[in-house]
């Protein structure tokens, strides 16, 4: 079993945060950055590394055994929180923040530890709880749930083609008192039904995908986290993000482009390139070497995504522009 977490896009990450204007100036203000996925630390001991003395560093996550890592870190500029990265807002104050990292999706431990849940390949118990403390089992919800919202959940998280039979055939074993119970038991399930396979992808990734996303909340607390980031970075500051599904690219690329434009009303005679541009400015979009790939397949399908918030003028203009 493998328990090493390698995180992806180590170096891109670190080095675009920390490129923010506001971490490369001297500042009588202490530089607050937020890493809001602490997974194994990876990303935070290398900002930890990099950062000067006087930043400070608030990590975030649900994963009980990502803060027992994180505790292991005595950096007196360091603070975990075991919440979601969504909860941002309430441990610093507003337009205070000079760097906030997304690293999306789940760490190597979670997938390889079977006892989790989250992996189609190791028999265990169906959880896939980030935060094993709280809220239903992916085994609790699929034994109660209709099979028009377990349809709907595989489709939308999934983009599975196959999930109304995928949820008859749920629905059928539990009218017949075999309610699934293990990893194993739904993989195989889904094996039975889907026919068509994608190349090099197991039939239950999707599946697996859509029902973890579902569990943990993890398109919502993108969204609120997002905005809450845009809300707490100073000007200069930069928001860097790391997805590794369409679903979730397609979340931090559509919040970034709305954020960094204005749309000009009908009727009035300027033109939006005449105006400020939006609160954010889109810096760059970063994929994974080769060598990274070859080296972690994992990382294949990872974009890393960097803006950096424009002067207060400009963030005041495009809301004025947008609420109208």
């Amino acid at each position: 079993m493998n328990q090493t977490h390698r995180p992806v896009l180590l170096a891109e990450a670190v080095t675009a945060l920390l490129e923010s204007p506001l971490l490369q100036a001297e500042s009588s203000e202490k530089s607050i950055v937020i890493d809001g996925t602490f997974g194994r630390g990876g990303h935070t001991r290398a900002l930890l590394e990099a950062m000067r003395f006087d930043a400070q560093l608030i990590a975030f996550d649900k994963d009980l055994q990502a803060i027992a890592e994180a505790k292991k870190i005595t950096d007196s500029r360091f603070q975990i929180v075991h919440s979601s990265f969504a909860s941002m807002a309430q441990h610093a104050e507003p337009a205070s923040v000079a760097g906030v990292l997304l690293d999306l999706g789940i760490s190597s431990p979670q997938v390889d530890e079977a006892e989790r849940g989250f992996s189609f390949r190791r028999d265990g118990p169906l959880d896939m709880r980030m935060n094993t403390t709280t809220g239903l089992t992916a085994a609790q919800w699929l034994n109660q749930a209709s099979v028009e919202d377990i349809a709907r959940v595989i489709k939308t998280y999934g983009e599975e083609r196959f999930a109304l039979p995928i949820a008859k055939a749920i629905f059928a074993r539990r009218e017949l008192n075999q309610p699934l119970a293990s990893t194993m038991e739904l993989a195989n399930l889904v094996a039975g039904v889907v026919k068509k396979r994608e190349p090099g992808q197991d039939p239950a990734t999707r599946t697996f995908q859509a029902l973890r996303i579902f569990i943990n909340k993890e398109l919502d607390d993108l969204a609120s986290g997002l905005q809450a980031a845009l809300d707490l970075l100073k000007p200069g500051g930069r928001l860097v993000v790391i997805s590794f599904h369409s679903l979730e690219d397609r979340i931090v690329k559509q919040f970034m482009q709305t954020h960094s434009a204005v749309e000009v009303p009908r009727g009035l005679p300027i033109r939006a390139k005449d105006l400020p541009q939006g609160e954010l400015e889109l810096i760059s979009r970063v994929k994974p070497s080769s060598t990274e790939i070859s080296d972690n397949p994992r990382a294949r399908s990872a974009v890393m995504r960097v803006a950096q918030k424009r002067s207060l003028e400009a963030g005041l203009i495009y809301r004025k522009q947008v609420s109208q």
